[in-house]
C-alpha cells in the first residue's frame, strides 16, 4: 500500500491563502483527526483545524474532499486552505507530520503519484513541468498544450493506426499463402504513417522556447560587440574599454523580446593571438557561433563566418558612417538603428519556434518519434517479421506515454517540480 503523503501545495508564506493538501489511503482518517467530519466528496467545507492530540485550535479553514480515483492523484485526497500566515502554515504542517500514517511529500510526488495511477500521461507530466518553470507567454502556451493533453490525443491515435496495421499484418499471417508478396495496403498504411510522423518531426522543436534563441554576437576586437549587448540589455553586463581583448570569455543575457525568450550572448573577438587566455576565448567564440540560432556579425561582410541565419550589423554607425548595403547600421550610444535590429532579430527567432497554436516535440519525444518512423520506413519483405516491425513501433509510442521503458527519465523529470505539486 502507497504511503499517504502531505505537502505545501501553494506558494510559500506569508499569504492571503495556503493550500495544504495530504494524498493517499488515509489521507480522509488525517483529515478527520485534524478538521473533525469532512464535507461531501469535490464539496467545500469551513471547518476548525485542530491539533490531533491536545485538541488545540490551529485556524479555520475550507475543507475540500476528493475521493479515489476522481482525484488529481487518483488516490483520497484532502485539502485545507488555510490562512497563509508562516505560523499557521508550520502549525498546521507539524500537527500532520504527528499523525502516525503520513509522512512528507518529496517534490514532485503528488504528480509522480498521478502519473503513476494513470491520471497523467508522461507527456503530460513534462508539459506541467515546463509550465511550472515557463517564463514568457510563449512558454506558458506551449507548456499548456501538453498538460493538457493535445500530444497524448495525437499519439492515441497513432498507436489506432498501428493497431490496425497489426491486425492487417496479423490476418496476413494467418490466411495468406506463404510465397504471397506483403499486402499493398499494408505497406502504403505503414508509408502513410510514417510521413504523418515525418512531418511532426520537421517541426520546430521546444527547446529553443524553453531555453531561448540562442543569438551570439561575434565580430573581431573593438567592433562594439560589448556595447551593443549592454545597449540591447538595457544594463551594463559587459566591461567596454578600447583595449583589443578586453572580453576573454562569453557573457549570456537572458531576455524577452516581444514575449521570445532569448538568450544574448557577447563573445571574444576573433583574431590570431598568441595570448593563452585570449586564445581560449577565441575558441569558446568559434564553438558558439557555431551552435547560434542567430548570429550577429560586426565584422566586414566578406569576413563572416558560415551561417544560416547571419545578421550583417554595421557597429558604431555614429562614427563610421552609413551602413554598406546588406547590413543594418547601429549605434549603441545614440541608440540609432537598434529598434530594427531589434525587429529583425525577434523575426527571424520567431521563425524557429514552434506557432503558439502548433504541439513541439522535445528532444526525448521525437527521438522516439523518430524511432517508430523509421521501423515503420524499413519494413522487410517477410509479413511475420513485418508484425514484429509494428510492435516494436508500438513499444517506442508506450515509451512516449510513459506506459513503459522509462524508469530511466522518471527521477530526471518529477525532481524538476516543487515541493506540493
Amino acid at each position: 500500500m502507497a504511503d499517504t503523503i502531505y505537502a505545501l501545495s501553494s506558494g510559500r508564506p506569508p499569504a492571503a491563502v495556503s493550500i495544504i493538501r495530504v494524498s493517499g489511503p488515509a489521507a480522509h482518517v488525517a483529515g478527520e483527526r485534524i478538521a473533525g467530519s469532512l464535507p461531501a466528496t469535490r464539496m467545500a467545507a469551513v471547518r476548525e483545524l485542530r491539533h490531533p492530540r491536545s485538541g488545540d485550535l490551529l485556524d479555520e479553514a475550507l475543507v475540500l474532499r476528493f475521493d479515489s480515483p476522481a482525484s488529481s492523484t487518483g488516490e483520497n485526497i484532502v485539502e485545507f486552505q488555510c490562512h497563509g500566515g508562516r505560523a499557521v502554515v508550520d502549525s498546521v504542517l507539524r500537527a500532520l507530520g504527528l499523525i502516525p500514517e503520513l509522512r512528507e511529500a518529496q517534490p514532485g510526488e503528488f504528480t509522480r503519484r498521478a502519473f503513476e495511477n494513470g491520471r497523467i500521461d508522461l507527456t503530460e507530466a513534462e508539459g506541467l513541468a515546463d509550465l511550472i518553470e515557463a517564463e514568457t507567454e510563449s512558454q506558458r502556451k506551449a507548456a499548456l498544450a501538453l498538460a493538457e493533453g493535445g500530444l497524448r490525443r495525437q499519439i492515441e491515435a497513432w498507436q489506432q493506426a498501428l493497431l490496425a496495421l497489426s491486425a492487417q499484418a496479423e490476418r496476413a499471417i494467418d490466411y495468406d499463402e506463404e510465397d504471397e508478396a506483403i499486402d499493398p495496403a499494408l505497406v502504403d498504411g505503414c508509408a502513410k504513417l510514417a510521413a504523418e510522423l515525418r512531418s511532426w518531426l520537421s517541426r520546430p522543436r521546444i527547446e529553443p522556447l524553453k531555453d531561448g534563441i540562442r543569438v551570439v554576437v561575434a565580430g573581431p576586437p573593438n567592433a562594439g560587440k560589448s556595447s551593443l549587448l549592454n545597449a540591447i540589455a538595457g544594463q551594463e553586463r559587459a566591461i567596454v574599454t578600447d583595449v583589443p581583448g578586453t572580453t576573454r570569455d562569453h557573457i549570456e543575457v537572458p531576455l524577452s523580446l516581444g514575449g521570445i525568450p532569448i538568450l544574448l550572448t557577447d563573445t571574444a573577438g576573433l583574431r590570431e593571438t598568441a595570448d593563452v587566455v585570449e586564445a581560449i576565448g577565441v575558441s569558446r567564440t568559434e564553438s558558439l557561433v557555431e551552435r547560434a540560432d542567430i548570429l550577429l556579425w560586426l565584422g566586414e561582410s566578406n569576413e563572416a563566418p558560415a551561417h544560416a541565419e547571419v545578421v550583417l550589423v554595421h557597429s558604431k554607425v555614429d562614427v563610421r558612417g552609413g551602413a554598406p548595403e546588406g547590413s543594418l547600421g547601429v549605434s549603441s550610444v545614440t541608440g540609432e538603428g537598434l529598434a530594427a535590429l531589434l525587429e529583425v532579430v525577434a523575426t527571424r527567432a520567431k521563425a524557429l519556434l514552434p506557432s503558439e497554436d502548433a504541439i513541439a516535440l522535445n528532444r526525448r519525444q521525437a527521438a522516439l518519434v523518430e524511432e517508430a518512423a523509421e521501423l515503420l520506413e524499413g519494413l522487410p519483405t517477410d509479413t511475420v517479421l513485418v508484425a514484429e516491425t509494428l510492435r516494436l513501433a508500438r513499444q517506442a509510442f508506450d515509451r512516449l506515454t510513459g506506459r513503459a521503458g522509462v524508469e530511466d527519465v522518471l527521477d530526471a523529470l518529477f525532481s524538476r517540480f516543487c515541493l506540493g505539486k
